[in-house]
């Protein structure tokens, strides 16, 4: 792998430009200006939302009429994924005529309805500018990106992804999901592509066909969509001699959340756009440092808000300074949802342990994971996707939760392997992998 700089994120700089600071690119972000901006901006958000949803309207009835602190923030209620769902439209504050963008996404909330998210055109501007800015930490004017997700409308991701790119002098090739992988390597060897931006396990199933067909030029990979299993990241590396970023942010976050720096240890964030928490099960503040639920405030959105809203994902924010200087803070990578963390025996079973364990073995390309539970034992049933035969058995058992559980006699584990998938025309499904729950009849 080529050796990496150790660099300011440009984050740093655009974000003390954007809440009014020096534009001197020697002095350094003063964190207590970057809380006093968030302060205000959270003050300003709750008028407004107040002035414009009825939703809003009722939602803060009981909730305090004063924002004193940062700290008084979690006294504030939370929103969820069913609040997206049942008549999103009453979380809008612009007219109709002001939405550019209308996003339908499965939920998974109670209601079995989807989510719907609604952009003014100045709200996808701010995830244009933050997308340039991000980019910039691996990308040069003049290289050329191929970008990996979807692109078919305006306004969508890849779209928005290559203006920002334009903007730095920076091609984007908007070539959507990867359903052909010989077509897609094709392409990257056209178009002589530096990086590209993908989703992980279509990356990756890329990665193993190219190292098989003789390799790829490509300086950078960034990775996102879905969480980043280290074992991913150290195979792409491995077989495309590049370096792989990660990339945190979902459609409600408006597509941007963070972006890891030069030293990859874990997102920075758009700070001067959203507020972040991490919160226990209950809903309260955890301690610096510990694991919770990842909770987001936008700061500068208007045309639909979003307060206090529970991802579902699990993560914690790292103590002490980034080595690369900057005065965010860093979120550690996030390996999972909530949802995927299954107590099993006397230990957590979550898809962060068996993709680790999965995508690590060479020649892997995806797997599928279902739990069923019973009462007297829970069974976990693997169906792996791999290039040649691979101990997917020993590699599972190798972790202790699920070694510790079989050998008690509280798991089974049934694992399945179909080899040579490559050949047959096998991609990896776009959609976010996920850990299947089903209850034993």
């Amino acid at each position: 792998m080529r050796a990496e700089l150790t660099t300011l994120t440009p984050l740093e700089p655009w974000i003390r430009r954007k809440i009014g600071g020096s534009q001197d690119a020697a002095e350094p972000l003063n964190r207590a200006a970057l809380e006093a901006y968030q302060l205000a901006a959270l003050r300003e958000t709750l008028t407004w939302i107040k002035q414009r949803s009825a939703f809003y309207r009722a939602h803060l009835a009981t909730a305090p009429t004063m924002l004193e602190t940062l700290e008084d923030w979690s006294t504030f209620p939370f929103l969820t994924a069913d609040d997206l769902c049942v008549e999103p439209q009453r979380l809008i504050c612009v007219s109709q005529g002001d939405i550019a963008r209308v996003v339908t996404l499965e939920s998974s909330g109670t209601t079995g309805q989807p989510k719907r998210l609604f952009f003014t055109a100045e709200d996808q501007e701010l995830t244009v500018d933050f997308f340039q800015v991000g980019m910039s930490t691996f990308t040069v004017p003049g290289d050329r990106v191929v970008i990996l997700l979807p692109s078919a409308r305006p306004g969508s991701v890849g779209k928005l992804l290559a203006s920002a790119l334009a903007r730095m002098g920076v091609e984007g090739v908007c070539a959507g999901p990867v359903n052909d992988i010989p077509e897609t390597l094709a392409l990257l060897d056209r178009t002589k592509a530096n990086g590209l931006v993908g989703i992980p396990a279509q990356v990756l199933a890329l990665a193993r066909a190219s190292q098989l067909a003789g390799g790829s030029a490509l300086r950078f990979a960034l990775l996102t969509t879905d969480h980043v299993p280290s074992a991913i990241v150290t195979a792409v590396e491995s077989a495309w001699d590049c370096t792989v970023y990660n990339h945190y942010g979902m459609t409600e976050m408006g597509l941007g959340g963070g972006v890891d720096c030069a030293m990859r240890r874990g997102y920075h964030l758009r700070e001067a756009d959203l507020y972040v928490e991490i919160v226990d099960v209950a809903g309260k503040p955890v301690a610096p440092g510990e694991s919770g639920e990842i909770v987001f405030t936008t700061l500068t959105r208007r045309g639909m808000p979003l307060l206090r809203y529970r991802t579902g994902d699990w993560g914690r924010f790292l103590l002490g300074p980034c080595p690369c200087g900057t005065a965010l803070k860093t979120l550690e990578h996030v390996t999972c949802r909530i949802a995927d963390r299954i107590p099993v025996g006397a230990g957590v079973l979550s898809l962060a342990v068996l993709s680790e364990a999965l995508f690590g073995l060479e020649g892997v390309v995806d797997f599928t994971a279902v739990l069923e539970q019973a009462a007297a034992q829970h069974t976990l049933r693997i169906r792996v996707v791999a290039v040649g035969d691979i101990p997917a058995r020993a590699a599972l058992l190798a972790q202790p939760v699920i070694a510790d559980a079989v050998a008690t006699g509280e798991l089974g584990l049934e694992v399945a392997a179909i080899p040579g998938i490559l050949a047959h025309g096998y991609v990896p499904s776009p959609a976010k992998r996920r850990l299947r729950l089903m209850q034993s009849v």
